[in-house]
């Protein structure tokens, strides 16, 4: 059960995938949880929308989400948030300020999803590698810019911004054959450059970020965008969300966390699990 001195942590993109079971896993670990995402209902068609190859909705929604941390006893709040719409995030930030009073952790989950992140050079338009940059970079930096003021006013906290190894390394094979496109790859090189500025310019405040790479998760997006036996996944295997759940968990509350945010390269999520045992 939490109680109103629990921490709070405010989960971006917990519709489904890694960000709900994130919050299932703070929630159960005594935290109060908030929780924002575009699909706040099931079967909810939005615009620019990652669908399955046979075009039906994936499952997963902020109801569903906020419906299972709550029968875990913890106090949970649930907002609409819109990546491509920096008014619905300040308003998403201010609700959960307001009902809170506070926030110890963000953590920057939310990704612009639509095929044409992953598209091929020849069909990827300015358009496209627009958005996705305004939804994978813009957007998380906006969020992190927003609340620094609260975390060094309430003299610290903490942000996670889950990024990927498709920020730091080529593809494996093209994007048409399980690969990912420039547009994802550049996006997550962006949002990787975030942590350390933060940890540089206000780490001495009490304020610690973290860069993260979950590796390939066995996510509702992943089976829609590679297919349930993807290239990718054939190759490097994958892990469930409840793991990468479990170690985000250990990122914020273990003190030899710490460390590792002093360090430039991605934190490898897979390897904290092996390492610390953390299924």
């Amino acid at each position: 059960m939490t109680s109103s001195s629990s921490p709070v942590v405010f989960i971006t993109g917990a519709s489904r995938g890694i960000g709900a079971a994130t919050a299932e896993a703070f929630g159960r670990a005594g935290w109060r949880v908030a929780i924002a995402a575009r699909t706040h209902a099931d079967s909810q068609p939005l615009a620019h929308q990652l669908r399955r190859p046979d075009g039906q909705l994936l499952a997963g929604s902020l109801a569903t989400t906020a419906a299972t941390v709550q029968a875990s006893g913890a106090e949970v709040f649930a907002h609409a948030m819109d990546l491509m719409d920096s008014a619905s995030m300040d308003t998403a930030l201010d609700a959960v300020l307001a009902h809170f009073g506070r926030i110890d952790l963000l953590i920057n989950n939310a990704v612009y999803q639509d095929r044409e992140i992953n598209a091929m050079l020849l069909d990827l338009d300015d358009a496209a590698l627009e958005r996705t940059l305004l939804g994978n970079v813009v957007a998380p930096f906006h969020l992190a810019r927003r609340l620094l003021p609260t975390l060094l006013a309430q003299g610290g906290g903490q942000i996670i911004n889950v990024c990927s190894g498709a920020g730091q390394n080529d593809p494996p094979v093209a994007a048409n054959q399980g690969g990912w496109g420039f547009a994802y790859g550049a996006s997550k090189a962006g949002l990787a450059r975030l942590a350390g500025c933060i940890n540089r310019e206000h780490g001495k405040q009490g304020v610690r970020a973290f860069s993260v790479n979950p590796g390939l998760v066995t996510t509702e997006a992943v089976a829609a965008t590679l297919g349930d036996d993807g290239a990718l996944a054939q190759r490097y295997g994958a892990v469930a969300p409840s793991a990468i759940a479990a170690s985000l968990l250990w990122l914020a509350t273990d003190a030899r966390a710490a460390a590792l945010a002093r360090k430039p390269a991605l934190i490898e999520l897979q390897a904290l699990v092996r390492d610390y045992q953390l299924t």
